[in-house]
């Protein structure tokens, strides 16, 4: 099987400042929402590729990755600079395990994110299968700065499809607002704010809980619920909490 698939690119969308988002028109295989792949270009003679999340629902195209720009990386600050049209690589084969079929039932499903980290889960919700499965699903997204929440029309479009099922919650870390939580995922747990906002709480009874994004705060967010009593899942020891360090 070959390792690479050539797309062309059918747009790039800046969000913010390093942030931004690249639009491919490949023909891709079949994949499982809140999988990965690489993206490359032909540099010196050679497919340089890094890996990253597919935003866009399994049947949807163009192919989406969030993605933000490394300084002095090989990849990045050459992808910002393609145009439509341009030519461009993607893994054949998607890969991860950040996916719905390797969560146990519950009735509600969290998704925490930091950054970039919350592509797979925009990837998830696009589908049927959590409003399928669990009776409320809370999307958790991090950031520093208000303007760094990308994808807003896509959010809204999920809160108004499911809109007695989906909660939204943004985390604001560097500026004050009026709407998002403020400080760290880990410690509006510990403080209760974060289940407060949702209207539901966290337990190994209920809940189900995926982590994208920042190391740190994966490692502790897993810290403080394991305080709490769950602890991470494996296929031969279920459990609640599944992690994908997103960096």
């Amino acid at each position: 099987m070959a390792l690479w698939i050539e797309g062309r690119v059918a747009g790039l969308h800046h969000w913010r400042d390093q942030l931004y988002s690249l639009r491919v028109e490949a023909e891709y295989p079949a994949f499982e929402a809140g999988q990965f792949t690489k993206i490359g270009l032909e540099i010196d003679g050679a497919i340089v590729g890094r890996p990253y999340s597919l935003v866009n629902a399994p049947e949807e195209r163009p192919l989406d990755f969030y993605f933000i720009i490394v300084p002095g990386g090989p990849l990045t600050e050459r992808l910002v600079q393609l145009k439509p049209g341009d030519k461009i690589m993607v893994g054949a084969r998607p890969s991860g395990f950040l996916i719905l079929k390797e969560v146990i039932d519950a009735d509600h499903l969290w998704l925490i994110a930091t950054g970039t980290g919350i592509g797979p889960f925009l990837s998830i919700l696009k589908t049927l299968t959590p409003w399928q499965r669990f009776k409320k699903v809370v999307l958790v997204h991090a950031v520093r700065t208000q303007a760094e929440l990308s994808y807003a029309e896509t959010i809204q479009k999920i809160a108004a499809a499911h809109p007695d099922q989906f909660v939204f919650i943004p985390f604001v870390s560097r500026e004050q607002t009026d709407f998002a939580l403020s400080g760290r995922v880990p410690q509006a747990i510990q403080d209760g704010r974060l289940e407060a906002r949702a209207g539901i709480q966290i337990n190994a009874q209920q809940s189900q809980l995926m982590l994208c994004g920042n190391p740190q705060m994966v490692e502790d967010t897993t810290a403080v619920l394991v305080e709490r009593g769950l602890k991470k899942h494996r296929r031969k020891d279920p459990g609640q909490i599944s992690v994908e360090n997103y960096w």
